[in-house]
C-alpha cells in the first residue's frame, strides 16, 4: 500500500514536500513515480525514480523546480516542489511498479501497479 501526504494550500512561488510511505519489504526494489490530475484533465506524469535513486525522470513542466528522492530505509519517496505555480494545482498521486520490474516508460501510468490515494495541492496566485 502507498500513503501520500504533505499536500496543502500554498501561495505561488512557495514550496511543499510530498511524502509517499510504502508498506512491504520489497519497496527498495520498486520503481516509483508521482503523477497529478487537475480537475477536468487527464492524469499526467510528474516525476519518477529508480529503485536505487540513481536515475530520476521529470516532466518538462516541472524540471528544475521539483525534485524526487527516496529513502529506502524509511520506505518513503519524496517530491520536493519549489517555485510552485497555480498550474501545479492538482491531486498528486504516488505510484509504484511491481518489484524488480524494468520500467521502460516512466511517464506511462500503465507501468505502475500500485497507487496511493492522492493528496491535494492548491497553489494560489
Amino acid at each position: 500500500q502507498l500513503q501520500a501526504s504533505g499536500g496543502g494550500l500554498v501561495q505561488a512561488g512557495g514550496s511543499l514536500r510530498l511524502s509517499c510511505a510504502a508498506s512491504g519489504r520489497t519497496f527498495s526494489r520498486a520503481f516509483m513515480g508521482w503523477f497529478r490530475q487537475a480537475p477536468g484533465k487527464e492524469r499526467e506524469f510528474v516525476a519518477a525514480i529508480n529503485w536505487s535513486g540513481s536515475s530520476t525522470y521529470y516532466a518538462d513542466s516541472v524540471k528544475g523546480r521539483f525534485t524526487i528522492s527516496r529513502d529506502n530505509a524509511k520506505n518513503t519517496v519524496y517530491l520536493e516542489m519549489n517555485s510552485l505555480k497555480p498550474e501545479d494545482t492538482a491531486v498528486y498521486y504516488c505510484a509504484g511498479a511491481r518489484t524488480f520490474t524494468v520500467v521502460t516508460s516512466p511517464s506511462r501510468p500503465s507501468e505502475y501497479a500500485y497507487w496511493g490515494q492522492g493528496t491535494q495541492v492548491t497553489v494560489s496566485s
